[in-house]
């Protein structure tokens, strides 16, 4: 038995040893989002970052320090006309995105692109013409939830059932740097569109605190599945809330930040008679997915089970020509700005 494990970790070693990255990257940005969750994952690749490029010049020499033979410019254009660089990761400010997005797809780089992509659905659609008359410039949309390893099961799982509604709760604390709809609940509703198909908005309602936060409640039908979805920032960052129930035929699955998943099965009903109230019976809750927070593994980091890191290594691929599959192409984003913009008309 020793020998076997013994083995078995001699070919998990040789196999991440062999991951290599022979293209040139780039990154646009070094904000907190970017240096907590996606430097982390590329880092841990071994992804070889070229440039770094920031707005602020003071930053160049601290960044140059920190990440050894990395150079640092504030210059776009520096990144652009190196062609050794087939990737470049975009993540700055929302409403630079679409700026950042042309140019990287124009001059025939493939590109990664943190949420939003951009402010439209026209832009979106521009984008993704872009990309296609562009050879060798494949987009990839930081969706990460459609990443993680909890909502990947629970896609796989759904299309074996048939949904019959669900409840979706995404409730945080104020956000008044920008603009909620398009930067904090694209989250959730890019999860019900990825899992669901295109929505029509049946109902909406906006409640507005004197703070500046709101909540969105929604009712929403997808073909035969219908939805309802509570989107808040009238809650509190310290114990932000995120669930999302879906009732199958069969059973219920539930899925809690994208940590855990639990499928509860319905039980039998012959003739339309539930048989627990015969027979009697336990609830039984089946763990589908669960961080294991005692191992200190990347499979069990945050970074992982949120899908940060599964996005960032399917997009190296993509450059490196190997194979995998976008779950986030620009295309693939039609439908979540589609009600994007229903709901910004239904709520006006």
């Amino acid at each position: 038995m020793e020998n076997i494990i013994e083995r078995y970790r001699r070919m998990t070693n040789m196999r991440r040893l062999k991951e290599e990255y022979r293209c040139g990257y780039a990154f646009v940005g070094i904000g907190g989002h970017s240096t907590q969750n996606l430097y982390p994952a590329i880092d841990y690749l071994h992804i070889p970052l070229s440039y770094i490029c920031c707005r602020d010049a003071r930053k160049i020499p601290i960044i140059e320090r920190k990440y050894r033979g990395v150079k640092a410019t504030t210059r776009l254009e520096d990144i652009l006309d190196d062609d050794s660089v087939r990737g470049v990761f975009v993540c700055t400010g929302s409403k630079t995105h679409y700026e950042m997005a042309t140019r990287v797809l124009t001059a025939g780089k493939s590109l990664f692109i943190e949420k939003p992509p951009c402010g439209t659905l026209r832009q979106l659609e521009e984008l993704a013409s872009i990309e296609q008359t562009n050879s060798g410039a494949t987009a990839l949309a930081g969706m990460q939830k459609r990443y993680s390893p909890a909502v990947r099961t629970l896609r796989r799982r759904l299309a074996s059932s048939r949904p019959l509604n669900y409840r979706y709760v995404y409730a945080t604390g104020p956000y008044p740097e920008g603009d909620p709809l398009l930067e904090l609940f694209i989250h959730p509703l890019d999860l019900v569109c990825h899992l669901f198909g295109r929505p029509q908005v049946k109902g909406a309602e906006r409640i507005v605190s004197k703070n500046g936060g709101q909540t969105l409640l929604l009712l929403l039908k997808h073909n035969e599945t219908a939805g309802i979805m509570e989107l808040s920032t009238n809650h509190s960052w310290l114990n932000p809330v995120e669930e999302l129930s879906v009732n199958t035929q069969k059973g219920s699955f539930c899925l809690n930040k994208c940590e855990t998943l639990e499928y509860c099965p319905h039980g039998m009903s012959p003739f339309g008679v539930p048989l627990y109230k015969v027979t009697g019976g336990a609830v039984v809750n089946n763990t589908l997915c669960h961080r294991d927070a005692f191992t200190p593994t990347m499979a069990n980091n945050q970074v992982y089970t949120q899908g940060f890191f599964s996005e960032i290594k399917t997009f190296a691929a993509l450059v490196e020509g190997r194979k995998t599959k976008n779950l986030s192409p620009l295309s693939s984003l039609k439908d979540t700005y589609g009600i994007i913009e229903d709901l910004r008309g239904n709520l006006i």
